[in-house]
């Protein structure tokens, strides 16, 4: 069997009905791949019209030939041959290389199996859209996010590994696999920093901007089209219908626009909306919900956290105790800036619990000039370029006494263990030889700054003084003066640069939410001699916008002798 490119047009059908009309393509002129079957069953065939463009098309009648084996086409113009086979070519017939059919591809260019990998990556983007606008997906995502924000509250952030080696050793896991090994894998450590997280808010946000782009928007845009009826019938079609006797279409106009409604006249056609802000407001939900998304993950990522205990009239440099969160923490000018803690005070109860603490802080440049100085408490921090400084703990520094007229000397004051949660300081006076080996001395005990409690050298309770009274007490003939309690302040620093960002996306996600419900309704009404009919909708509030309808409609006057004026025109 001879294969003319320039003469024949294959077509391969089971059968062949005299009366149907057959495309034929010219094969010489086709730009495709090379196919890589012999047979060209007649799908593929109109495939292959389908996909690629010719010059030309025949129409003809196919006629069966005495013999079955072809069909004789005659044309005005020209004469071709169309052939059909019984079968398809065996397999084993080769086609030579770059011709059609053949097994290799002009010019070199790969097979791609009869799919056109330009078509396909041109519509990939409107398929991925697709995809990330589908609401159980999203819905999905934000369970996930709410379910590592949870995990986040149980598991202890931020510890050094040896924590999670106790709390979660590998032979007696939680759960039976839960380990330190399981959480210092995926970052749960570190949760809010940890690629599913941050991985799932890029979803979640992709997501919301493609529900955007192919949903919201494109609703926006119809809802601001002014759309006139100009069918009684299609209005009828409406959510609400009805129809005003003796009528006139102005009037309604001017009742919808003291209604507040937006009135368009065109003819005997009106068209009126009002509440298109509630069309806008689940774009700016989503917005809303983007900042708020992206300021916790600046915050999480490129925020600064430092914690400090630093006694009375000491001073230490912001870069010092901070450290970096995330990969986007990024340090600033103000780090080079000095703290210097001039007092440290404490409030107490009339039980003698202690009920707030101050520290009076200084902020000096490089030269040790004063940049601003404030007396911080809890929940009353400091400010000053990005960085906060709380008042979070306190600590007792150093008791300072007077021995025997001499001094003041400072004694170190050391926390001490206790069982509960309570704060226990003490310190120790040595009397005697210092180099002994067993040194005896006068102890001394506090809970707080208020009250200093002595014992003598044998243990036994001594006295009770306040620094602030400076009265002496005699132990073992040495006649000791509290001078002053010298208290140490707790700070914590921190930057975040995503506070601003999280707050106006909160702000906006009010205001958005509430317009949100906000309905937009629109009427359609058109003028039918003396009638006027009217019909509308609303995608809200769907029990009342009836009852305002039927309000208004009852408003528009009645033409009054419209039937006479009707049949004089």
């Amino acid at each position: 069997m001879a294969y003319s490119t320039f003469h024949r047009y294959l077509i391969s059908l089971p059968s062949v009905n005299p009366t149907k009309t057959l495309y034929a393509a010219p094969f010489h002129e086709c730009r495709s791949s090379v196919l890589k079957s012999h047979t060209f069953p007649y799908p593929h065939a109109r495939f292959l019209a389908q996909r690629w463009a010719f010059p030309f098309r025949i129409w003809a009648k196919a006629k069966a030939s005495p013999g079955g084996k072809g069909i004789n086409l005659t044309d005005a113009k020209r004469r071709k041959e169309i052939v059909l086979f019984d079968a398809a070519p065996p397999l084993a017939e080769d086609f030579p290389a770059g011709s059609v059919g053949g097994g290799g591809m002009p010019d070199g260019k790969l097979s791609t199996g009869g799919l056109d990998l330009p078509v396909l990556l041109k519509g990939l983007p409107k398929r991925v859209l697709a995809v990330l606008s589908n609401l159980p997906l999203a819905i999905c995502e934000m369970f996930i996010v709410a379910t590592l924000m949870a995990l986040a509250t149980l598991i202890d952030q931020g510890e050094a590994p040896d924590f999670y080696f106790r709390k979660y050793p590998e032979e007696n896991s939680l759960f039976g696999f839960v380990s330190w090994r399981l959480l210092l894998g995926l970052g749960f450590d570190h949760m809010f920093t940890s690629p599913i997280f941050l991985g799932m808010l890029v979803l979640l946000a992709a997501s919301l901007m493609a529900c955007t782009y192919t949903t919201q928007i494109p609703m926006v845009k119809v809802a601001r089209r002014w759309s006139f009826m100009h069918s009684a019938n299609e209005i009828h079609k409406q959510e609400f219908s009805d129809s005003l006797v003796h009528a006139s279409i102005q009037d309604l106009g001017v009742i919808l626009m003291g209604a507040g409604y937006e009135v368009f006249l065109k003819g005997p056609t009106l068209y009126a909306f009002k509440g298109l802000a509630g069309r806008f407001a689940p774009i700016g939900v989503h917005l809303a919900m983007l900042l708020i998304m992206a300021g916790g993950t600046l915050s999480a990522a490129g925020s600064f956290r430092g914690s400090v205990t630093v006694p009375q009239g000491l001073n230490f440099v912001i870069g010092d105790v901070m450290s970096p969160i995330g990969f986007l923490s990024a340090p600033s000018e103000a780090f080079n800036t000095e703290v210097h803690i001039n007092k440290f005070s404490m409030d107490y109860y009339e039980s003698g619990e202690v009920s707030q603490f101050h520290t009076d802080i200084s902020l000096l440049n490089n030269i040790g000039k004063e940049l601003i100085r404030k007396t911080i408490s809890v929940n009353d921090p400091l400010r000053y370029g990005g960085i906060t400084i709380y008042q979070t703990d306190w600590g007792f520094s150093a008791l300072q006494i007077s021995k025997d007229g001499e001094g003041p000397f400072n004694l170190a004051m050391a926390p001490l263990q206790t069982n509960g949660d309570k704060k226990l300081y003490g310190t120790f006076l040595p009397v005697g030889d210092t180099n002994a080996s067993n040194v005896k001395g006068i102890s001394m005990l506090a809970r707080d700054l208020q009250s200093i409690v002595l014992y003598d050298q044998q243990g036994k309770f001594a006295g009770v003084r306040r620094p602030s009274s400076r009265l002496p007490i005699v132990i073992d003939g040495i006649t000791i003066v509290i001078e002053d309690a010298i208290g140490s302040t707790g700070l914590d620093l921190k930057t975040d640069p995503g506070v601003p960002i999280v707050y106006a996306g909160f702000g906006a996600l009010m205001l958005t939410t509430c317009i949100s419900f906000f309905s937009h309704s629109q009427i359609w009404a058109l003028q039918d001699g003396t009638t006027v009919v009217i019909g509308g909708k609303t995608n809200r509030a769907k029990l009342e916008f009836p009852a305002e309808m039927n309000r208004l409609l009852d408003r528009v006057p009645e033409l009054v002798g419209a039937d006479n004026s009707m049949n004089t025109q």
